[in-house]
């Protein structure tokens, strides 16, 4: 469970920037306060303690830097995954510090989860520059008191009291300068190491908008007869038509045969999206998606997912993350949740995290968006609670900062939707009308110059 994320210089983030899921009160209090976190530069307070909340919802401009803040922690997911097999001596590391100034392009980039595991918290971060990681460190809050499990700076790296060393120095002498020692140690089955390797391994990510085919995913759980109907309970419940849906194998070369030449290219198109589904699960032949939905007169009709619009095809695609999120734990982060998905699509799975009995494992939902209706009401109940809801705003110097709506003190009756178009929370566009319509003037009136300089 994720307590708190923080992160600085990393894209338009130049400062420190903390993402806090703890649960808060009316009054903008904390329901439990953490001693102090990991390190960014030395020692960094927090109120990360206590219960988390399922879902964290970042709303802002565009160009904001909303993306970024969800960009930094699965940049931090993904290095934790693979900087075991990237790791090529002398090659450096990969990141996106902030450039619009050359002192923060040159310094370290930091990031730091607070995490409960098992009912204890651990706090665990790593800087890094374009040569290797110069920071990183494990703790650990049994009973309260912080343990170190390892503290690393440069290439010393020094265990806690508390924890076996044979096997960890031997894990000390294989890692390179630019792999994360939690990584390798976690390769190396360390237990100590383990469960915090294991929630990293369970951020899941998925970006809004259109892709080429459906998550891979959703397309094994719909192969498999126990879980397929989890996958049509999630689309029946949002109200499309829809009866049932299904894989079946598909062989493309007896589909090129059927098509004639009269409208070939775009029935060639057509075959192409039914049968690009999923080549890596099946070898011989590919797979088509079908859905059955009711029909007029009470009948039903079955057609391929390529004939439903791009909602239950989004729908669809998210069905994997979702589901494998509620039912294992972890995170799924969404960015730009509203590229791809009506406003009540987006509530039904915001509903999904938010229950206890459809997510009986504390899994958590984290996503950006523009759409300011998720403020709102949806069946007369809120979509959002306020300590789920977060902004992120850019100056002008192109740094973006990120502050919850709990720093509002917001009454439980106030109309947040409207607040927020009318700017009382901020991040929100300005827009300068004038402007703008003195750029169309000036383009016309060189247009009318062009016309008359060629007569």
């Amino acid at each position: 469970m994720l307590l708190s994320f923080r992160v600085s210089n990393h894209r338009s983030i130049k400062e420190e920037q903390q993402l806090l899921l703890a649960r808060v009160d009316h009054a903008g209090e904390t329901e439990a306060d953490g001693e102090p976190g990991g390190r960014t530069d030395g020692e960094a307070g927090n109120k990360a303690g206590g219960e988390a909340v399922p879902i964290a919802a970042l709303f802002g401009a565009n160009a904001a830097g909303k993306s970024n803040v969800v960009d930094a922690l699965h940049f931090m997911a993904s290095l934790v995954r693979t900087s075991h097999r990237d790791a090529e001596p002398g090659t450096g590391l990969v990141r996106s510090p902030f450039l619009l100034d050359e002192e923060s392009a040159a310094a370290p980039s930091w990031y730091v989860v607070d995490l409960v595991l098992g009912g204890v918290r651990h706090t665990y971060g790593f800087g890094l520059d374009d040569e290797r990681i110069r920071d990183e460190w494990l703790y650990r809050y049994p009973g309260g008191g912080r343990q170190t499990v390892f503290q690393r700076t440069g290439d010393d790296i020094r265990f806690g009291d508390a924890v076996p060393r044979p096997e960890l120095d031997l894990v000390r002498s294989i890692t390179e300068p630019n792999a994360l020692f939690l990584t390798v140690a976690a390769r190396s089955r360390q237990a100590e190491i383990q469960p915090v390797y294991a929630w990293f391994m369970n951020v899941r990510f998925r970006a809004g908008g259109a892709h080429g085919s459906p998550d891979p995913g959703s397309l094994l759980r719909l192969q498999d007869p126990e879980r397929a109907e989890s996958v049509v309970a999630l689309l029946r419940a949002a109200d499309l038509g829809i009866e049932d849906m299904g894989i079946e194998d598909f062989d493309a070369a007896e589909a090129g045969e059927r098509l004639s030449l009269r409208g070939f290219a775009d029935r060639l198109l057509r075959e192409l999206r039914r049968t690009e589904l999923s080549t890596c699960l099946f070898t011989t032949t590919t797979a088509r998606v079908w859905v059955q939905q009711k029909g007029r007169g009470g009948s039903s009709i079955r057609m391929g997912l390529e004939d439903q619009s791009q909602g239950t095809r989004m729908l669809f695609d998210y069905a994997g993350p979702v589901l494998d999120t509620l039912e294992q734990g972890g995170v799924l982060i969404v960015d730009e949740v509203d590229a791809s998905l009506h406003p009540r699509l987006t509530a039904h799975l915001v509903k999904l995290f938010r229950e206890p009995a459809t997510n009986p494992r504390s899994a958590q939902l984290i996503l950006t968006t523009h759409d300011a209706s998720l403020l709102g009401r949806c069946g007369g109940e809120e979509i959002l609670r306020h300590d789920q809801i977060w902004f992120v705003e850019k100056d002008r110097n192109g740094e973006s900062a990120l502050y919850p709506l709990s720093d509002f003190a917001p009454r439980e009756s106030e109309n947040r939707e409207r607040r927020y178009l009318g700017g009382s929370y901020g991040a929100v566009p300005v827009l300068n009308d004038e402007r703008f319509e003195a750029a169309l003037a000036a383009r016309g009136k060189a247009a009318a110059d062009g016309e008359d300089a060629e007569e």
